[in-house]
This record gives structure tokens, sequence and C-alpha cells, in this order.
């Protein structure tokens, strides 16, 4: 009873641990429990990446005609994204892969260059290849939104990188929304943020689904 009781402590000792240690992980750990109750099933379009997927709680309402699985986590970075590869995109098997994200690898260290801000997503699209030879793969470009003007500089060169590096690969799409969030003075648009003026509302959602359907495959 008692070597029970002390393997029990330990395990759940180390459930906490790797909860703290590991950013995110209690949102892990509930897909995986959500998965264990009700899994999406496979060969669906999988969004993965920051909160701007996260907070899209309705995004199969926008998308009529698609199955899409939502796995966007926390404010996740690339680098939280090449962590969780296992636990929220190869379980799924998709037949395509959206992401969303890098802005937060700016906003969590403002030293980063874009070209190793770049450099993450290269090495999260090699790791998804290695998997998924012939899977294809969209990047939406990261945003700009008033609360991160003084990183938009960055987010536009990245930008750049990744069009670049995808425009050599078989199966990608490099989905700009960039643009169109900007107004005529060349600034994000105030109406279609939230008030924390990073999360987008409705208006700026709708922005991002006649961009983004275009590139999405029927079911």
């Amino acid at each position: 009873m008692i070597k029970k009781q002390a393997i029990f402590f330990l395990v759940l000792v180390s459930v906490v641990f790797f909860a703290k240690a590991q950013p995110f992980a209690n949102e892990i750990v509930a897909f995986k429990k959500q998965d264990s109750l009700n899994f999406p099933g496979t060969g669906k379009i999988l969004f993965v990446g920051s909160s701007s997927f996260r907070m899209w709680k309705d995004v199969n309402d926008y998308f009529p005609g698609y199955s899409i699985i939502n796995r966007g986590f926390g404010g996740s970075s690339l680098t939280d994204l090449i962590r969780y590869a296992p636990d929220v995109i190869f379980p799924y098997e998709p037949k395509q892969i959206v992401i969303y994200c890098g802005e937060n690898d700016f906003a969590g260290d403002t030293s980063l260059y874009p070209s190793q801000v770049a450099q993450r997503f290269f090495d999260l699209f090699n790791l998804i290849r290695s998997k998924y030879k012939k899977v294809p793969i969209a990047y939406i470009s990261m945003k700009p939104s008033p609360s991160r003007q003084h990183l938009m500089a960055r987010f536009n060169v990245a930008n750049v990188m990744i069009k670049s590096f995808l425009k050599k690969k078989k199966r990608t799409a490099y989905i700009d929304v960039y643009e169109p969030m900007l107004n005529e003075s060349g600034l994000p648009k105030e109406e279609i943020f939230l008030a924390d003026k990073l999360h987008m509302n409705a208006g700026g959602y709708r922005i991002w689904k006649n961009i983004i359907e275009p590139y999405l495959l029927k079911d």
C-alpha cells in the first residue's frame, strides 16, 4: 500500500513539475484530455499556432464546407510549436496545415533579428516535412496590431523571408493578411481589434476569412 502511494505521489509530482516547467503545458494536457473523450478525427485541415487562432473559437462557422481542427494555444511562439508538434500536429494526420505564429517570438525577446525568427519557422517547416512529405502547408503572415506597432518593421522583414522560403517549396502557400489590415495611413486598423489592441474582433476575423478561404482544401 505504501509503495503504491509512493508511486502515485511521484507521478503526481512529475505531472505538476512538467506543467510548471513547460510553457502552456496545461493547455496541451487539456487538448489531450479533450481528444481522449472525443477525438476530432484525421484527414482534416489543422489550424495551429498562437492566440489569434486560440481565440478564433467559432472558426468552423467562418468556413462552412471545410472540416477544421483548431489547435491554437496560449501566446505561443514558433519554438513552442516545435516543442509540441507531437501533441498538436502529428496526432491528427491532417490533409492540410495552416500556421499562424511568429509575432510572440519578437514580443518575448526584442533582441531577436527577423532572420532568427524566420529560421525558427524554417525549422518547424522541416520538422513537419520530415513526417508529412506531401501535406500542403500554409503560413499566415504575422499581422500588424496597434499594441505592437514598434515590432511591425521586424514582422514585415520576417514575413518577406518566410514568403521567399516558401516560394521555393512545393505544396506551400504564403497567405498575406498584413497589408489588408492596414489603413490608408499604413497603420493597423483600430476598428478590427479588441480593447487590448492586440487580438482581433469579428471584423478582423472577417478580413482573415476572405483572404484565407481560397487557400483551403475543400472536403
